[in-house]
């Protein structure tokens, strides 16, 4: 035994859990060293975050056994688990927004003098961590001034400042940019070289591969392998994951785009840091990609097309015919869409049901006698939605909020489809999401084009962008840097034309 505790950090032996009609976990096993990365794959509702809630007290495991420093554990809430050295980042950022950073990174464990806050100490103490981790923002900020990134940073840096031994991050890249996922990573190498292990969750294959030491897949509620990191390539971790072989990562495209529906003509907004005479046109039929760093103004242009934003200046022409997008009530009316970037947060009613989800954005259409709801039609619509769009759920009266990250996605497309767009906008539609419901998302974005409708999406991913779309238009610090057909362009030429206008105003554009 004593050989077992100096070589892992954290053991969990033949962990086991169910739910009332599922069994999330069977006999899962997984050893972790100090000081290395330890991937944790899977499809969704593989069971990776059901084993985490297991080791970090926010569930109960009904057999097995955990080990942290050769000491066997049970944690019964999150908070023992903290005071024990494990920390979990999650990907759903779960801050106090209205406070600043001091607030929620001390939370409930105040350094004091006497009765009092020491206020400076904890300054201090913050600082110290930020500065370790070259995290570049004023403590006292508050949280809801932050960039995505910089409270992913936050909340790396509260773990940090509780002695972690072990730090499990939930898909920690999935908002971030290649520039902030390479901070993100000394983050990392940094806090392995302090003998701090990490558990990694992530579907970026090429991510893992990049930081990992050790990777391990499970499928289906159980341990498939534990293998080091540079034995794997894409192919087999994908084989391991799904069971099956997806060497094509994209589905064969099968649309043809034709005449020009929209035209954007210089949105520009009265915010000098805003968009910036953006122009750029989408065909009937097309899959237009919107690429860029965090910061280069990606979502801002979809939000002015959902009458989101305010603009200083500019036209948008549907059909050749001027319309104006006052607000998304009107821009429903005009034929548009938006599937948010952030799911949890403006995507979904997580407690309300399959059924709610799906028609809320269509309300009007179920009217009976102008005064109440055809329960038919929208049970109808509901079935529509889950049957098109391969929802997996036991009914539709199930809380969308227990539905996998891909299950939940389709059913925020499906709601807009009902509403019958000719502009379907998608904000990063696979952030978060598994490889074989990317693969069906990616499937159900070719479909749409293929029946004319127009899509314009936006995603971080480039391997995603140049595999699925038509034409690609390339933001940098709020203007159009280029558009580049897909099937022509790189990696490359999407990151110089990214980093165009980062520094000086002046510029042209050519597309």
């Amino acid at each position: 035994m004593e050989n077992i505790n100096n070589k892992f950090v954290l053991e969990m032996k033949n962990i086991s859990k169910e739910f009332p009609g599922v069994k999330a976990l069977s006999n899962v096993n997984l050893n972790v060293k100090p000081g290395t990365v330890h991937a944790l794959m899977g499809e969704n509702g593989a069971g990776k975050s059901t084993l985490m809630k297991c080791l970090f007290g926010i569930y109960q495991k009904n057999s097995g056994q955990i080990f942290l420093d050769g000491k066997e554990i049970n944690f019964q809430n999150t908070r023992q688990a903290l005071d024990n050295g494990v920390s979990m980042v999650h990907q759903e950022l779960n801050q106090v927004r209205q406070r600043n950073i001091l607030d929620n990174i001390w939370l409930g464990r105040y350094p004091k003098r006497g009765l009092f806050i020491d206020e400076n100490k904890m300054y201090e103490d913050t600082i110290k961590i930020f500065k370790d981790l070259d995290i570049n923002v004023d403590p006292r900020q508050k949280v809801n001034s932050l960039s995505v990134s910089q409270m992913q940073m936050v909340e790396i840096a509260k773990a940090v400042s509780y002695d972690s031994k072990v730090i499990v991050m939930d898909e920690p890249t999935s908002s971030l940019t290649e520039k902030e996922v390479e901070h993100l990573f000394r983050i990392i190498n940094k806090l392995r070289k302090d003998n701090v292990a990490i558990i990694y969750i992530s579907h970026k294959m090429e991510e893992i591969l990049k930081i990992s030491d050790y990777v391990t897949v499970m499928r289906d509620g159980q341990l498939i392998d534990t293998k080091e990191a540079g034995e794997l390539t894409i192919d087999n971790i994908i084989s391991m994951m799904v069971g099956r072989d997806m060497s094509n990562r994209f589905p064969k495209k099968d649309n043809h785009p034709g005449e020009v529906i929209l035209e954007v003509e210089n949105f520009t907004e009265e915010d000098k840091f805003g968009l910036k005479d953006v122009s750029f046109s989408l065909k009937k039929g097309e899959i237009l990609g919107i690429a860029g760093l965090v910061g280069s103004k990606r979502t801002e242009i979809v939000e002015a097309l959902f009458g989101m934003r305010k603009l200083q200046k500019g036209t948008i022409r549907l059909h050749n015919k001027i319309i104006e997008n006052k607000n998304p009530r009107r821009a429903l009316e005009n034929g548009f869409a938006l599937v948010t970037e952030e799911r949890r947060s403006t995507g979904i009613f997580p407690q309300l049901s399959i059924e709610f989800n799906s028609i809320i954005s269509n309300m009007k259409s179920y009217k009976s006698n102008g005064l109440f709801l055809s329960n038919k039609k929208m049970s109808g619509d509901t079935k529509w939605v889950i049957d098109s769009m391969n929802v997996k759920t036991p009914s539709q009266k199930t809380p969308i909020g227990s539905l996998s990250g891909g299950n939940q996605q389709k059913v925020i497309i499906g709601r807009w489809l009902l509403t019958n767009p000719e502009v379907l906008m998608l904000d990063e539609p696979t952030r978060g999401i598994d490889v074989g419901a990317k693969y069906e998302i990616y499937q159900l974005i070719n479909d749409l084009a293929s029946k004319e409708k127009g899509i314009i999406m936006i995603s971080s991913e480039m391997p995603e962008l140049i595999g699925v779309t038509d034409r690609i238009l390339v933001m940098s610090n709020g203007r159009v840097a280029g558009i580049v057909d897909s099937k022509d362009t790189t990696q490359e030429e999407i990151m110089k034309l990214s980093a165009k206008f980062l520094e000086g105003d002046s510029y042209e554009v050519s597309s």
